[in-house]
């Protein structure tokens, strides 16, 4: 494994409440656990599932276990950020968990990279986060959340969002997470099994959908944006099922000036994969070799760690010139490495 080079496109921190609080200005700091999950699934099967990720020294000693010289760290309890109704208290929970992870994680070790939050229920304040973010707090990345908002990603009012970014030439990663099963009609089921198994594919096509018809590939040619988490496999069924959209009642999306697979396939468009994915070759084959990227999800109970990156070398499938693209070279030019 050590003649590939790898660059973990999505990996997570641990960021308890405890953690997070110390970095929360007042009054907002003498709250009871801010990222409260009030759905009280059993995620990590009563202890047997999942590990944690507290601080950096945990992170490297995996990277090293694993084969993994770079990681990009995503968040776990603030995935939820979207779900955060108080347009203050959400910008004072970003800059909270951007000061962290600058502090605990990206100060520590240059192989660990951030991926900053910001408030989307205060349009102003996240661009005012995006650029501290990329220009004190060296982060290479923002993150979307697919669920949560009470408004689609794609909605005009988010617009100045995409311009910083597109401006500072900061990626844009829209993440899957169980939560917020009402969106999704996923109230529908009891159990955290099903929940799991349909929000983060859902959440992914519900966010694309939204970005493509409002024309944000078109509207921002610079910006590259990334799905994470949700598998690669339902990217072509999406794509040709937007194109067939598109064939029909193109006056609807006038923003966009070519079908949704020309954005999609341009390069500037990015999606993760699972690394035992039975998919991987299709879609590469469908997408082109360069816009999957690899992703550990570790500590996450539902990663491969410590055998993820072995899975993807060890693939019979896919040559070792497609193996190094999806294992670091795509990543590298995602997050502009």
């Amino acid at each position: 494994m050590a003649r590939f080079t790898v660059i973990d496109a999505d990996g997570h921190l641990t960021d308890t409440d405890s953690a997070i609080a110390p970095y929360l200005d007042e009054p907002f700091r003498s709250r009871h656990r801010p990222f409260h999950v009030q759905d009280n699934w059993d995620r990590g099967l009563r202890g047997r599932l999942g590990e944690n990720a507290p601080d950096a020294e945990t992170w490297i000693t995996a990277m090293d276990r694993e084969g993994i010289d770079i990681a990009v760290l995503y968040p776990t309890a603030a995935l939820a950020i979207g779900a955060v109704r108080e347009a203050d208290f959400a910008a004072a929970l970003c800059r909270a968990y951007n000061d962290f992870v600058h502090d605990r994680f990206v100060k520590q070790s240059g192989r660990l990279k951030g991926v900053a939050i910001v408030p989307f229920q205060n349009v102003p304040e996240a661009v005012k986060e995006i650029h501290r973010a990329a220009t004190k707090l060296g982060m290479i990345g923002v993150m979307l959340p697919a669920i949560g908002l009470r408004l689609p990603l794609g909605r005009e009012e988010y617009w100045p969002i995409y311009e910083a970014a597109e401006r500072l030439n900061v990626a844009l990663a829209v993440h899957a997470g169980p939560r917020g099963a009402s969106q999704f009609g996923l109230d529908l089921f009891d159990r955290f099994i099903e929940v799991h198994t349909i929000c983060h594919p859902f959440g992914q096509m519900a966010q694309l959908t939204s970005i493509f018809c409002n024309g944000i590939p078109e509207k921002f040619p610079q910006l590259r944006l990334a799905f994470l988490e949700a598998g690669c496999g339902w990217v072509p069924y999406w794509m040709e099922r937007l194109d067939e959209e598109y064939e029909k009642r193109s006056e609807e999306v006038l923003l966009l000036r070519a079908k949704p697979s020309e954005y999609m396939r341009s390069g500037r468009i990015f999606y993760s994969f699972e690394p035992d994915e039975k998919s991987l070759p299709y879609v590469l084959s469908q997408m082109g070799e360069d816009v999957l990227l690899y992703a550990s999800d570790f500590p996450h109970w539902d990663s491969n760690y410590p055998h993820s990156v072995k899975k993807v070398v060890e693939r019979q499938d896919i040559s070792d010139r497609q193996k190094q693209k999806v294992l670091a070279e795509n990543a590298r030019h995602f997050y502009n490495l």
